[in-house]
């Protein structure tokens, strides 16, 4: 039998479907994602000569990055306004998801949904550029708190500094949130919260014991979702936060782009990597560990 034909013959099996099936998405990620992160992994052990790229494998890049207080300061800055975007954001998701889940009829389940993603329907610039107007000095929410004569002069710290960016982040990032909580919520046999409630628990009880470490994946879910991509946005930073609000994505975007020094912006961005990575896998874990303890 010739090779073709053994091939043929191969890929007429199961697994051989299955292969073929595999393979292009296999391809694309290897080619669009790993790639590019491989790329970026060998600028980190080189160095900038002026136009060109010094390929002798060295540690200083590292060695500069862990310990300049600049960079430690911005990154520690990111995972701080990262967390918080996160802790605010699913705080607030949880509500909405579970009221669309437990309180509004099925039929109407679709319809909320779809308001949900109302934001999607604007570029995520607009957003941002309009939370700058909403947030400024004379706008909208400085001007009528100064008219409810709750305030006397415009509020100084709900723009250009880390709170802007926190809210503005927790809105763009609420339906990413909102989704795979509602998800979670939705799988839940309604069945076991009655046989809760039957045992005599009460309803905070039930939810405490019962709903919420069942509806936990998605929670892990909406973390993962909010605080990955969130350590790397540098548009909002940029327009809202000010000095106080820069994060380390924009430190990169300077390394690459103004000072010409890829090596050092690899660097920044294969320690902003590890932090997230490290962190995303200590969430699983705690995870886990509390909802096999439930």
């Amino acid at each position: 039998m010739s090779q073709t034909a053994r091939l043929r013959r191969a890929f007429r099996t199961d697994s051989g479907k299955g292969l073929t099936l595999v393979a292009p998405p296999f391809i694309y990620a290897l080619v669009m994602l790993a790639a590019p992160l491989g790329t970026i992994l060998l600028f980190s052990f080189w160095t900038q000569d002026f136009l060109t790229i010094d390929r002798t494998f060295t540690l200083d890049n590292y060695r500069e990055a862990l310990s300049d207080p600049l960079y430690s300061e911005l990154l520690f800055r990111s995972l701080r306004i990262a967390g918080a975007v996160t802790v605010v954001t699913v705080l607030l998701a949880f509500p909405i998801a579970y009221f669309v889940s437990f309180h509004v009829r099925p039929d109407r389940k679709s319809l909320w949904l779809f308001l949900i993603t109302i934001p999607f329907w604007t570029s995520y610039l607009i957003r941002v550029f309009l939370w700058r107007v909403i947030l400024a000095f004379d706008g909208p929410v400085n001007g009528t708190l100064m008219g409810l004569g709750i305030i006397d002069e415009p509020l100084s710290w709900i723009l250009y500094n880390a709170n802007a960016v926190i809210i503005t982040l927790a809105h763009a990032f609420a339906p990413f949130a909102i989704l795979p909580i509602f998800v979670s919520l939705e799988k839940i046999d309604r069945s076991l919260l009655e046989a809760a409630r039957d045992l005599g628990e009460s309803r905070v009880a039930t939810f405490f014991r019962v709903t919420l470490p069942l509806a936990m994946p998605g929670v892990l879910a909406a973390i993962l979702i909010v605080f990955i991509p969130t350590i790397g946005d540098y548009v909002t930073p940029r327009l809202v936060g000010g000095s106080g609000g820069t994060m380390i994505a924009n430190m990169i975007q300077t390394q690459f782009m103004r000072l010409n020094n890829a090596p050092m912006g690899a660097t920044l961005a294969v320690i902003a990597m590890l932090s997230v990575t490290v962190i995303s896998l200590l969430l699983v874990f705690v995870t886990r560990r509390w909802t096999r303890g439930r």
